[in-house]
């Protein structure tokens, strides 16, 4: 088995069991810092804290291997932020139709989230194949952009069912 995909895989394990502390981060260490990076709240949209999150982290732990190993492979940082944001949609175009047609499922979720981090991962993985992008000092930066976009529609959610919480009937962060 190849290096690129030795860590993919082992960024999809780290991505789905990263999902359950970041679950809950916010509600053990409720603060501004983890309202942004964690769900405050049961809404769909919080949820995509998760994913996004889960993602980028276990991109970060994969960057250190590679760094630390000194493989060589491009592309590593632009790509596990790729795939964090791609996972956004992969999870919601397989996840809405679930949830409008039979309501919510623990257990279809927690499938269909690691179905989601699967692909994201294979998109990554077809970039670390690719020759540089020339893009890894921006990955950064598009980090920062999403996460202010988190923030945002934390603390100022559109009235719109993805951002409402079905077990408390409200918007956003309690106050």
């Amino acid at each position: 088995m190849n290096k690129i995909k030795k860590i993919k895989i082992l960024g999809i394990i780290l991505a789905f069991l990263l999902t359950f502390p970041l679950h809950f981060l916010y509600d053990k260490l409720p603060c501004f810092v983890t309202s942004i990076i964690a769900p405050v709240n049961e809404s769909i949209w919080e949820h995509m804290k998760i994913l996004f999150g889960s993602i980028l982290l276990a991109g970060v732990i994969q960057k250190i291997i590679v760094n630390t190993k000194k493989l060589d492979i491009s592309n590593v940082c632009i790509s596990n932020f790729t795939a964090a944001l791609a996972s956004i949609p992969i999870f919601l175009a397989m996840y809405l139709p679930v949830y409008n047609g039979v309501g919510e499922n623990l257990t279809i979720t927690i499938i269909i989230m690691f179905i989601a981090i699967i692909i994201a991962e294979i998109i990554s993985y077809i970039m670390m194949k690719k020759e540089d992008l020339k893009l890894e000092n921006m990955a950064i930066i598009f980090t920062i952009t999403v996460y202010v976009i988190f923030g945002l529609l934390t603390y100022f959610p559109p009235e719109n069912k993805l951002f409402i919480d079905p077990t408390n009937l409200i918007y956003g962060i309690k106050n």
